[in-house]
């Protein structure tokens, strides 16, 4: 395990916390403007609210002081950044395939990964209140501490906002931001497990040798990560199992546990396999979203069965632990009934589907179930387990609707309603381009030659105007066969009308200095 990839070498000294907000707001208002005067007013919004953010938390924290030296840089959070980075590619690449428009949804992006970040650690803070002994504390996410959960909750109260105010619909944006919430699973379990976070129960002695060695984390070096109180550093697992008394202070390593961070970045990859192929056989807008909350829904909550970390947080009510937990895998089980195996097709595929998701929940209460006389652990939901179970039966039950109605209405099913605004600044841009195209090449001629010619015709006009009078009057009889006509007046009266160009007449009638 590896908490820390490297060093930033730094002087160690203190520096005034105004100055570095100061500076930070600075930049935060050249952004605005710059965005102003571009007129992309959703993120000059945002820039000018963090600038009145930071300018306030400058005059709150103006005599404060944060100390500076050799900066760490976690695991954990090069992880982070790095699926921010994989989840932007996905989700506007799936977005331009949709048809959405690639700059508002880059934008809303933006939003969604700042809004997700926040509340994955609002609830982290939340569950673990003990755990920060000042405000600086609770912004330090390097080092981990934040729960899927609260992110995807935060994620999707950004998204609502921001595609509200755009008249965007919420669903189609979401078909094509969940698989990057699948790879970001993959990209970041794996930062929790070098840092060794989110660790789970320990492992039986009859557990293959490989897997008690990936799932042993050591005890730090003390100057590896430096404690508030100085006491000896280590990973999670390792203090944990100190506290409780379950290997002295002098082990070099923790209990064999499961690895449940290498166990949910392989339910990311899955997922995001499952999410890629669902694609294909998407029937109604919302699908992806509602297959990705339920599938997360079930996997999470099974993981949270082997999870042992205690800075969960824990939902009443509490019930003996053979019926909970059982209890819990029927509702999914209901859930997927009632809507998940409607994808399934053929009937009997879909019948006996049906009947196998009712067989997690009897194989666990069986395994659990006391023997006679005997007592069962109560317990409660974890926090996580409460959301997961509750997101993926209404996941479920919405799928039902969703998918009735797009067997009514396909098409409409499928539609992706954007504003008119959306549509205008396309055209308009379109117009622009061609605008210009025609000013450059009309009817296959450069502007260049255009001008040429333009200029060759004023000097036409010039001789013609400067000719003596008798030789104009010598095509004459040419006027006065076309006055025989009845027709001659209309034609130059239409002649008169439209004014053609110089070149079209001279086309049309032969220059009065040829007929003499």
């Amino acid at each position: 395990m590896h908490p820390i990839l490297f060093r930033v070498p730094l002087p160690r000294t203190t520096l005034p916390l105004l100055w570095v907000l100061c500076a930070l707001a600075g930049i935060a208002a050249i952004v605005a403007i710059y965005q102003f005067v571009t007129k992309n007013r959703s993120v000059a919004i945002g820039a000018a609210v963090a600038t009145v953010a930071l300018g306030a938390a400058a005059f709150v924290f103006r005599e404060t002081t944060v100390p500076v030296g050799p900066l760490p840089i976690y695991s954990y959070g090069v992880m982070l950044g790095l699926s921010l980075v994989v989840g932007w590619y996905l989700t506007l690449g799936l977005a331009e395939r949709d048809g959405l428009p690639k700059e508002l949804m880059a934008n809303n992006y933006v939003v969604t990964a700042v809004a997700a970040v926040v509340g994955s650690r609002i609830l982290y803070i939340v569950t673990n209140l003990n755990e920060f002994e000042s405000f600086g504390a609770m912004l330090d996410v390097r080092k981990g501490g934040l729960v899927a959960y609260g992110g995807f909750l935060g994620g999707f109260i950004g998204s609502l906002v921001f595609l509200r105010r755009h008249g965007i619909p919420l669903l189609p944006w979401a078909d094509v931001a969940v698989p990057s919430l699948a790879s970001g699973l993959m990209i970041t379990r794996v930062g929790c497990y070098l840092f060794g976070c989110d660790f789970g129960q320990p492992l039986a002695k009859t557990a293959p040798a490989w897997l008690q060695k990936l799932g042993t984390f050591p005890r730090w070096d003390p100057s590896l990560i430096e404690t508030p109180s100085g006491a000896p550093g280590g990973s999670p697992a390792w203090i944990q199992h100190v506290k409780k008394h379950l290997i002295d202070e002098d082990a070099t390593g923790s209990l064999p546990v499961h690895p449940t961070q290498i166990y949910e970045s392989l339910v990311g990859a899955t997922l995001l396999v499952i999410l890629l192929v669902s694609r294909r056989y998407q029937k109604f807008r919302g699908q992806i979203f509602l297959i990705f909350t339920f599938a997360y829904g079930v996997g999470r909550f099974l993981l949270e069965m082997l999870r042992a970390d205690d800075e969960r947080g824990w939902i009443p009510p509490s019930l003996p632990e053979h019926i909970l937990l059982p209890l819990a895998l029927v509702l999914f089980a209901v859930g997927y009934v009632v809507g998940i195996s409607k994808m399934v097709e053929n009937p009997t595929m879909r019948r006996l589907s049906q009947i196998l998701a009712f067989v997690p929940a009897v194989v666990l209460f069986l395994a659990l179930r006391p023997e006679s006389f005997g007592t069962s652990a109560t317990i409660q939901l974890s926090t996580s387990q409460a959301v997961a179970l509750s997101t993926g039966v209404a996941a479920a039950i919405a799928f039902s609707v969703y998918h009735q109605a797009a067997l009514a209405h396909p098409e409409a099913a499928m539609a992706i309603p954007l504003p008119t605004f959306v549509d205008d600044e396309a055209e308009e841009k379109k117009a622009e381009s061609n605008v210009a195209d025609e000013d450059e090449d009309e009817d296959g001629e450069p502007a260049a030659a255009k001008k040429k010619a333009a200029d060759a015709d004023a000097d036409a006009d010039e001789d013609e105007a400067e000719a003596p009078r008798e030789v104009k009057k010598k095509p004459a009889k040419k006027a006065q066969k076309a006055a025989a006509s009845d027709e001659a007046p209309k034609a130059v009266a239409t002649k008169k009308k439209t004014k053609k160009p110089v070149e079209e007449e001279r086309t049309s009638e032969p220059p009065p200095s040829e007929e003499s």
